[in-house]
Parts: C-alpha cells; structure tokens; sequence
C-alpha cells in the first residue's frame, strides 16, 4: 500500500493537510472554512464522507476553524493532545457525542492502518505538536510553526521519506512591514514563532545528511515571503553543501491559496 500525502492549504491564512494509508485517510488541521476544505478534498478525489478523523497539532485559528463543522458535518473524531483541548475551549463549538479523543504526546498511536508519531515543537501555544505518520515502511513528517529547529524535532523526522517544513518569512521582509508591530514582529522571529526561510534552509540539509529526499517548504507568509525567494534560499543552500537537486534531494511548495501536489510514497 501506498502512503498518501496533499497539502490542501498551508499558510500563515489556513492550514489543512490531506494524509491516506490503506484504508485510512485523516485530515491534519482544518484551518479553512469546512466548505473551502470540502471542495479541496474532491478536487483531488476524495469524499469528506470518507475520511477517517482530524489530527490537530494545536489551537490556533488558522489550524481549526473547520474543525467544528466538518466534525459535525460528517461525524469525525478529532484528535488533540490535553493542551489543545484546553487552549481550543468553545472556539470550534460542540462536537458529536464521542467525537472528541485525547492523545499522549510522547506516545505513538493508531488511527485505523495510519500510525501516528507525534512529538513536541516550539511554538507559543499551550501543547503543540508535529506528526511522524507512518505505514509500510514508509513514513511523512509534519514540521511548521517551529520557533527554532532543535535536536529533539531533528531527531524525531530524521530518515522520513518527505518532509513538510516549515519556511514562513524572510527576515528582512518583516522588520520592514508597517503593518506589523513590534511585538508581532518579536514573536514571529522569537524560539516559539516560526521558522525563517534561512533556519529552514539550514534543517533542510540536516534533514537530507539524514537520509529525506523529499522536502516541501510549507507555511509561507502571506506577506513577509515570497514562493520563489523560499525556494530559492533552500535550494541555493543545498547546491552549496555540494548536493544535486533533483537527485540527492527534491525541494517542493506547499501554497497558501490553492490545492498543493499529491505525493505518493511507495517502498517496494
């Protein structure tokens, strides 16, 4: 069986990852209107009705805003870790009797064929996690709304097949927005914000050294990056350490404002 990957959505505007193995096919993070996910999953061939749950990696609105009504929707389990659960409230509303699961942050699971790795990441939310999911002998690693990029994040997607990494802004580009203050700017760029297109570029050769081939830079910025200047930072840092693109490693976008790739890992 083939491992399954397709960001919908990944953005600083919404979040919504598409995941399959085997029979088992998950959402991670719904930060788009239901109907706005809805669409992207028929676009590429899958019915809401079909899927299996939600996986949420934390409580902030561009990661669940559809949570609530797609769960409602089409009867889907949502999972979180106590944290989330916490930090969500009421903001995704009341869900179906059951629908509400709870996991162990240090503790791999199951949904169905899809095993679920999830594991600790710096971000200013009250129990954030990304996933290692994994079937078959393959696995994919979720990795966006990183302040920094330590050993323990390292250590927890080193040798996955593909990467979903995060590479949200520019430096430059956001100390001269006006449209942000001062202390959104400090946050952005704090250990518990998110990853630069440069700290980004520096995990991706980490990542490759370690055995990934397949990386898609994810969770731009809307306004302090750009897909081509993203792209261009990893690449040009990968062509440095002396790696060939296209062979020793493959560097994709994930977008903001339309349905991304659809990625097929298979190990023979």
């Amino acid at each position: 069986m083939d491992l399954i990957f397709c960001p919908l959505y990944s953005g600083s505007s919404g979040n919504a990852l598409f995941v399959q193995y085997g029979g088992t096919r998950l959402l991670v993070d719904a930060g788009k209107p239901g109907r706005t996910v809805e669409d992207a999953l028929r676009f590429i061939g899958v019915e809401p009705e079909s899927l299996s749950g939600i996986l949420l990696t934390h409580e902030h609105s561009d990661h669940i805003s559809g949570v609530g009504v797609l769960s409602r929707r089409w009867k889907l389990p949502v999972y979180a870790t106590p944290g989330t659960w916490r930090g969500i409230g009421s903001k995704i509303g009341k869900l179906p009797d059951g629908m509400k699961r709870t996991f162990d942050r240090d503790a791999d699971f199951y949904v169905g064929d899809l095993g679920v790795t999830p594991f600790a990441i710096p971000h200013d939310a009250a129990e954030p996690c990304g996933f290692r999911l994994w079937g078959g002998g393959a696995s994919l690693s979720i990795a966006t709304d990183l302040g920094c990029f330590p050993e323990r994040v390292r250590d927890a997607i080193a040798g996955s097949d593909l990467v979903l990494l995060e590479s949200n802004h520019d430096p430059d580009m956001l100390k001269r927005n006006d449209h942000y203050s001062a202390a959104l700017k400090r946050r952005i760029l704090g250990n518990h914000g998110h990853l630069s297109n440069e700290t980004c570029s520096e995990a991706l050769v980490t990542l490759v050294e370690r055995g990934t081939q397949n990386i898609i830079l994810g969770h731009l910025s809307g306004e302090n990056n750009t897909p081509q200047l993203a792209l261009d930072t990893s690449e040009s840092r990968a062509e440095l350490e002396g790696m060939e693109l296209g062979k020793d490693v493959c560097i994709d976008l994930a977008w903001r404002d339309r349905v991304g790739g659809v990625y097929t890992i298979r190990r023979d």
